[in-house]
């Protein structure tokens, strides 16, 4: 069992060097690693997954994809949205909110003197859990826009 367990670590280490080695020749998954709490592996998995990112009509569509916007149940003009529909891609939504899990750590540990972000305030009325979600959604729709506007991330950035 001992020797099955260390075949298959090796095995791990190989796959993961092709990964790095793939995410080092794609130019849009370098462009996504630059988004916060998105990594070589999340990125890689993005651009694998999504392929063309134009055949979504919007941001919201893609993460609605993934599964990670609320379920919408409406009727004669009104709307309600319920909880995360989670009927998208598994990996790639959980390797999301990990990632926004990690920035909201991150953000815990900063100082106190600069001006409260949208996802700390945020963190005032919600749990870590729903706040991980909406930085996760928001992640999604940052990466269609990376990609179907070949642009890099900017982390101030404002449309004209």
């Amino acid at each position: 069992m001992y020797g099955h367990f260390l075949e298959l670590g090796g095995q791990i280490k190989g796959i993961d060097e092709q990964i790095k080695a793939w995410h080092r020749e794609s130019s849009l998954s370098q462009r996504l690693q630059g988004i916060p709490g998105v990594g070589t592996l999340t990125a890689s998995a993005i651009v694998a997954s999504v392929g063309d990112a134009r055949m979504f009509k919007s941001g919201r569509q893609m993460a609605a994809w993934l599964g990670l916007v609320p379920r919408q149940y409406s009727s004669g003009g009104k709307q309600v949205l319920r909880g995360i529909s989670k009927r998208g891609d598994a990996y790639i939504r959980r390797l999301l909110v990990l990632g926004a899990h990690a920035v909201i750590r991150h953000l815990k540990a900063a100082p106190p003197n600069e001006a409260p972000s949208w996802i700390q305030r945020l963190l005032t009325r919600r749990s870590i859990h729903i706040a991980a979600v909406a930085l996760a959604n928001k992640h999604a729709r940052i990466a269609w826009a990376l990609l179907t506007n070949d642009r890099e991330y900017c982390a101030g950035y404002k449309r004209a």
